[in-house]
């Protein structure tokens, strides 16, 4: 239940994403962002919160530790949409976490796979990436760099 530990406090988020998913493309741009993590529910749970000051949007995370099966279930929400998004699914080893989920993009059905990783007391990585193919291959599309604030 202490694997998201680190995250609790306050974060200077460098971003980047893919313009354009599933294309072949390479073509990625940068925003900056702000996060504060809280664990809640004496912590079985923890949630965060991150604003995207240019891009006109925010975002909130709910993760749920499952003591039966010891994996967490991540869920996220964003101020575009109003929804709960499906959640991905994973545990941690070795110093990286790893969550898969099923998803849809522009209609259709995808994989999705959160990382966490590079994880220090000052600073932490996180990567989605969909896959398209039922999880044969994976196409990074958002990498965030986290550094304490």
């Amino acid at each position: 239940m202490n694997d998201f530990d680190f995250l609790f406090g306050s974060w200077h988020v460098e971003n980047r994403r893919l313009r354009t998913l599933f294309a072949g493309s390479d073509d990625w741009y940068s925003f900056p962002g702000a996060c504060t993590a809280r664990p809640i529910l004496g912590g079985t749970g923890n949630i965060d919160e991150i604003d995207f000051p240019t891009q006109g949007f925010s975002g909130f995370t709910v993760r749920l530790f499952d003591r039966d099966r010891s994996t967490w279930s991540i869920f996220w929400a964003s101020s575009r949409t109003g929804t709960l998004e499906p959640p991905v699914v994973g545990t941690f080893r070795d110093g990286r976490g790893d969550f898969y989920g099923d998803d849809t993009f522009a209609g259709r059905p995808i994989r999705a796979h959160f990382i966490w990783s590079h994880i220090t007391a000052t600073s932490a990585r996180w990567e989605q990436e969909f896959s398209a193919d039922g999880g044969a291959t994976w196409e990074s599309n958002w990498v965030m760099e986290l550094t304490r604030r």
